[in-house]
């Protein structure tokens, strides 16, 4: 059995389930006659017609806006961004009326918004951003960032069939990097909110999502891989039971706070469990990229610093940042 790409386990994974469903439907720039502009779609359009795979003009507001009209009709939409950079485009929509639209009219909006983050792929500021953490503070919606080809199918199915809301990132750089066995006859459907043990240890537990969970991989150490930010269940147990040491890497830049987020909520209530300060390997700020390159691979436990000053005090008022804090 060939392995399957993380491109292509997503690619089943919405296959499967329009397949499934023919509520399904995908919506989104040059996705039908083109493909996507990374060939995920390619082939949809020739199989479910062209009132299920809609080629739509450049505008995400209204990709958004769209979709959730018509989960409010019953259908279950798969809105493409085209780089998940111009999500932000459509953030007024996604924040303030898809998020709160069940709660303030009782409209269930089950639609997935999905696209290509992150860097390395040579993509520049505007081609590769990790916005999770611009929504990770709004009540009503829930964040998907796979690191694996077996999570991205069964995250991808699980996020279709939610009754709420999805953002689900996929990163670019692991599109044709990352391989699996996946099972033609096995149905993959992975729980969205839970935490995923990659492999135990003693010295050091690492709680991060998407390329950095899966370049943490080739450490050495005790690694935590989370599909998607919150598991608090997964982090109290790790800090209580196994090394007592907290570290969190993430492709961010220094001022995003997903990061410390999760360093807030692991300090007060697991204190006493932790033999040294929660620590933070982030991308370093940099304002040639969107998302930098923090090295996740070889794991320093000691603060690590950028060689060399570098004065941001222009655009990011500050000058030389560490990578890794403690």
């Amino acid at each position: 059995m060939p392995e399957v790409t993380y491109l292509e386990a997503i690619r089943q994974g919405m296959l499967e389930e329009m397949e499934r469903d023919e509520n399904v439907f995908i919506l989104g720039e040059d996705v039908g006659a083109y493909g996507g502009a990374f060939k995920v779609t390619e082939g949809f359009l020739e199989r479910f017609g062209e009132q299920r795979v809609i080629d739509t003009p450049i505008a995400e507001a209204a990709i958004v806006g769209a979709a959730a009209g018509a989960a409010h009709m019953g259908f279950r939409p798969i809105a493409e961004m085209q780089f998940i950079d111009f999500i932000s485009c459509a953030y007024d929509m996604l924040t303030n009326y898809v998020a709160t639209a069940r709660y303030r009219a009782g409209l269930p909006t089950p639609i997935v918004v999905r696209g290509p983050s992150g860097g390395y792929v040579r993509g520049g500021p505007f081609h590769s951003q990790n916005p999770e953490a611009a929504f990770l503070h709004t009540p009503g919606l829930k964040i998907v960032c796979p690191a694996t080809a077996r999570d991205a199918k069964g995250l991808i199915k699980a996020a279709v069939r939610d009754d709420d809301p999805v953002l689900y990132f996929e990163h670019k750089y692991l599109y044709r990097r990352i391989k699996e066995d996946l099972p033609a006859d096995e149905e993959i459907l992975t729980p969205i909110g839970k935490a995923r043990l990659a492999r135990e240890g003693n010295d050091l537990t690492i709680v991060t999502w998407s390329h950095p969970a899966a370049d943490g991989r080739r450490g050495h150490h005790d690694l935590r891989e989370k599909n998607q930010p919150g598991d608090d269940r997964a982090r109290r147990h790790s800090h209580r039971w196994r090394c007592g040491r907290n570290h969190r890497p993430y492709q961010q830049r220094r001022l995003r706070i997903s990061g410390r987020a999760g360093q807030a909520r692991s300090r007060p209530r697991r204190a006493d469990s932790l033999c040294a300060g929660v620590g933070r390997l982030r991308a370093p700020a940099d304002r040639r990229s969107g998302s930098g390159g923090a090295v996740v691979g070889g794991i320093l436990v000691r603060p690590m610093f950028h060689a060399g000053p570098r004065n941001f005090e222009s655009d990011l008022g500050a000058t030389a940042w560490p990578v890794l804090t403690s």
